[in-house]
């Protein structure tokens, strides 16, 4: 079956989660992502901590032990070259002309340093998409800080709008600057690069800063801020923990989530559970009387007495699931959002699949994740390299294979 991504190449020069995800995204969809990983220790994500193998026992030194690396990096292929050397960097720029997309994950200034910045690709490949993904952007005040997910969204006001009122902001489980702010918007620029490629004929640069991404989601907050001119405080949002009817609440045997924020979903509950009373204190805030009611009103059932009690009243109420109960729920499962496949040297393995779902052209997404530099010599001879030159690379150290990892800031 042909995919929506079929005939797209991807050159991946990106590591951790950003770059891993957007490339996911591709791949699933039929874009052939070749992962450009160096001939050291390749991407930090191979080697993720314990917390996140699959398999303690697993041999680091195979480089595929993580389930970090293998949720990100399924239907990839992996070669290793050496951009820091002139021979590695030539090797790289014949391997341009075959390619759709460049996508890079440097801090700014790093791919022009090493000769792979969009002016030097582009000049190759005219027609080329080359995506840069960093924190804050290719330009502007803060392009050479270091951060991370959470100084990302530190810097846009979301992280002191999150918590209670009186507490310490609280940051959340999932990466939204890694994925909401940078990878998904990066192959949302990168698919509307290759649509106008296809009437222009040429390529262009995607410049995807994670902050600026998490930044847009503040449209509601935000939005209202620059009409009114007042800026919540933690606790005072409407929707991140200001009103009582949208609002998480402790339940008999732990925590459920109330979202009843039209009259009719409110009234529901209210009439529902025999508390007329308190229809008409929606929109109190938390803390006072009217939270201790509507609190009181929830711990007199267990969670799944509440799951039941919305499929009777529908009122917007869900229990509040711990991250292995949502793995295994009926819900996940019958939406196809977890997927099966053989990764050698492992066995079974199960991830989380794409989110995306289409009806003609689903995604293929039960194909193993590439052991690190296993197409190296595939990849260079398809692009004209020939076996003799091939094999002078490696003997030069310009390119690796399989193996031979070394040592890694997350092993080290």
């Amino acid at each position: 079956m042909s995919l929506p991504l079929d005939g797209i190449r991807v050159l991946d020069l990106t590591r951790l989660l950003p770059g891993g995800f957007c490339s996911q995204m591709l791949a699933d969809f039929g874009a052939e992502v070749i992962k450009v990983e160096d001939t050291g220790p390749g991407d930090y994500i191979r080697y993720a901590p314990p917390l996140y193998e699959l398999n303690s026992e697993a041999d680091p030194g195979d480089a595929t032990a993580s389930g970090l690396y293998l949720s990100l990096n399924r239907g990839k292929r992996s070669i290793r070259i050496d951009l820091k050397s002139e021979a590695g960097r030539k090797a790289f720029h014949r391997l341009v002309p075959t390619a759709d997309v460049v996508l890079e994950g440097f801090r700014p200034g790093v791919a022009e340093r090493i000769g792979v910045d969009y002016e030097t690709l582009g000049h190759i490949n005219p027609g080329l998409v080359y995506c840069s993904i960093s924190g804050y952007g290719q330009d502007g005040p803060s392009r050479d800080r270091a951060g991370h997910d959470i100084n990302y969204l530190a810097a846009t006001g979301m992280l002191a709008m999150t918590g209670q009122a009186g507490g310490p902001p609280i940051q959340p489980a999932g990466q939204i600057g890694d994925l909401g702010g940078g990878a998904m918007n990066a192959a949302f620029g990168i698919l509307a690069a290759l649509i106008e490629k296809g009437r222009s004929g040429r390529g262009q640069m995607v410049d995807i800063s994670m902050t600026d991404g998490a930044f847009a989601w503040l449209a509601m907050a935000a939005g209202a801020t620059l009409v009114d001119g007042e800026s919540p405080r933690r606790g005072e949002v409407m929707l991140g923990g200001g009103i009582v009817c949208y609002l998480t609440y402790e339940a008999a045997d732990g925590w459920v989530s109330c979202g009843a924020l039209e009259p009719k979903f409110w009234r529901a509950f209210c009439e529902g559970t025999g508390h007329e009373d308190l229809v008409e204190l929606q929109f109190e805030r938390p803390g006072g009387d009217a939270w201790e009611k509507v609190a009181a009103v929830f711990r007199e059932r267990t969670r799944e007495e509440w799951k039941a009690f919305n499929d009777q009243y529908d009122c917007c109420i869900e229990p509040i699931l711990e991250l292995d109960e949502a793995l295994e729920s009926e819900l996940f499962r019958e939406r196809g959002m977890l997927v099966s496949f053989e990764q050698p040297g492992i066995g079974p393995v199960r991830q989380i699949g794409s989110p995306i779902k289409m009806s003609r052209t689903p995604a293929a997404e039960a194909s193993a994740a590439p052991a690190i530099g296993a197409d190296t010599r595939d990849v260079l001879a398809s692009a004209g390299f020939a076996p003799k030159e091939i094999e002078e690379l490696f003997e030069a150290g310009v390119l690796a294979g399989p193996g031979n990892v070394g040592e890694t800031e997350f092993r080290a």
